[in-house]
């Protein structure tokens, strides 16, 4: 979008019951050969992505809500910062599931000749961090009809826009059926000087004619855009021409269909309502970056946890993973009780037990043990990629080297988050 206010979000047609589940389940992505407009050449997506970190599948019964710890709205009319013609509401009328596996946002022409549409966001709910995220989405068409699934960073609130940065991941305009955009805006290169791209159907047919699978991959100092499995537009904070990279923090997801605008111009005669965006799923897939969302995550994968610059490594001592026994540093080995896997469910299991915060406790020099894997929020932990982390949501804390301690079998604590070398980790 052009400004902080700005969303939109797109509708797409259902497609028959089996096949939409089948490629729920498979993700199955079609590779086709193209040529973004923007002369960037297209070239297909180098792996699968990987675990999912959160999804929204939008299951449930026709006629609910979508799910209110994941989504809120954004409300109101006033033109949004682009002279748009709809008033965004919370009504079921403009958002809701429609029993077969989609979330629906319905833009509409109301009696009184004004228009009402939902702007959906993860605002203090889901909040990732890098990954891939991605949506398959069918788009709705007409002039003046303007669909979005974009981004906004979670300090937005604090700094304000553009400074906060914005992704747009998926905007079209009606009046380019054919034509998507992905784009970034940052201080220095906002609105109309965003950094930008456009993709164009292989067959030049309209996105709204069916779902299409829209996706970013986001890591640190780089994005990449993707549609249907193909890359047509990557930034770096190169790209910016020294304005500051605004992209390496906590963002939140929006999904939107406007009405009108600057760019998109307004709905005319032929403009049909109402006008429907259909979301199969939105998705954030750890992609090796730090994948927070929200509950945060783990970079997935069977290594040794390591202290950063040092053959330092956590270890169950005498590789015995009884409950309560209390972890330790001591010299790598490569053993089985150094060996810790990361799953997608944030938690880190070594001998078949799990990294856990004694008797979930959230105070400083907390012991950090082994136990029985149970999914409670003592045994979740994310990482931060930047300062090198390992982070427990629940108790707010990281994991510690108390007092700097690195000793061969040195027992291991939660501490305040402090970016000391006491709490910088490596994995692998």
């Amino acid at each position: 979008m052009n400004s902080r206010v700005i969303g939109t979000v797109r509708l797409r047609k259902l497609l028959p019951r089996r096949t939409r589940r089948r490629t729920k389940t498979m993700a199955t992505i079609a590779f086709l050969t193209l040529l973004g407009t923007a002369g960037l050449a297209v070239t297909p997506a180098s792996a699968a992505p990987g675990d999912i970190i959160w999804s929204d599948e939008f299951e449930g019964p026709a006629g609910s809500a979508p799910n209110g710890s994941i989504w809120g709205y954004d409300l109101g009319a006033g033109g949004w910062g682009n002279n748009e013609w709809q008033n965004y509401t919370s009504s079921r009328a403009n958002s809701q599931l429609d029993g077969a596996g989609n979330l629906v946002i319905t833009a509409r022409r109301e009696s009184n000749g004004q228009y009402t549409s939902a702007r959906l966001s993860t605002q203090g709910k889901k909040t990732p961090k890098f990954g891939r995220v991605e949506a398959r989405i069918q788009i709705p068409r007409g002039q003046g009809i303007w669909p979005a699934f974009w981004m906004l960073g979670s300090n937005i609130n604090q700094v304000g826009w553009p400074t906060s940065g914005e992704i747009d991941i998926m905007e079209n305009v009606g009046y380019e059926p054919h034509m998507v955009h992905g784009t970034v805006h940052g201080p220095g290169y906002s609105a109309m000087n965003g950094l930008t791209a456009s993709y164009t159907h292989p067959q030049y047919w309209s996105f709204a004619d069916t779902f299409h699978t829209f996706a970013v991959d986001w890591k640190p100092g780089y994005i990449a855009w993707y549609v249907d499995g193909n890359k047509f537009h990557e930034v770096t904070p190169a790209s910016a021409n020294g304005n500051p990279w605004v992209f390496d923090q906590q963002f939140y997801i929006l999904l939107n269909v406007a009405v009108g605008g600057d760019w998109p111009g307004y709905p005319d005669g032929g403009t049909q309502f109402p006008q429907q965006m259909k979301v199969d799923y939105v998705r954030v897939y750890d992609n090796g970056s730090n994948g927070s969302g929200g509950g945060g995550s783990l970079p997935t994968g069977t290594s040794p946890i390591k202290v950063a610059g040092r053959n330092l490594c956590v270890d169950i001592p005498w590789a015995n993973p009884a409950n309560s026994t209390q972890v330790q540093i001591v010299n790598c080995s490569g053993n089985a009780a150094q060996s810790w896997t990361r799953g997608g469910d944030g938690s880190i299991r070594a001998l078949g037990a799990c990294l856990d915060v004694r008797a979930g406790g959230t105070a400083n020099g907390t012991a950090v043990q082994v136990y029985q894997c149970n999914g409670t929020g003592a045994q979740k932990w994310v990482y931060d990629s930047g300062t090198q982390a390992l982070k427990n949501p629940q108790s707010g804390k990281c994991l510690d080297v108390p007092s700097s301690q690195f000793n061969d079998g040195q027992k291991l604590q939660i501490w305040n988050c402090n970016q000391t070398g006491a709490q910088r980790w490596t994995l692998g």
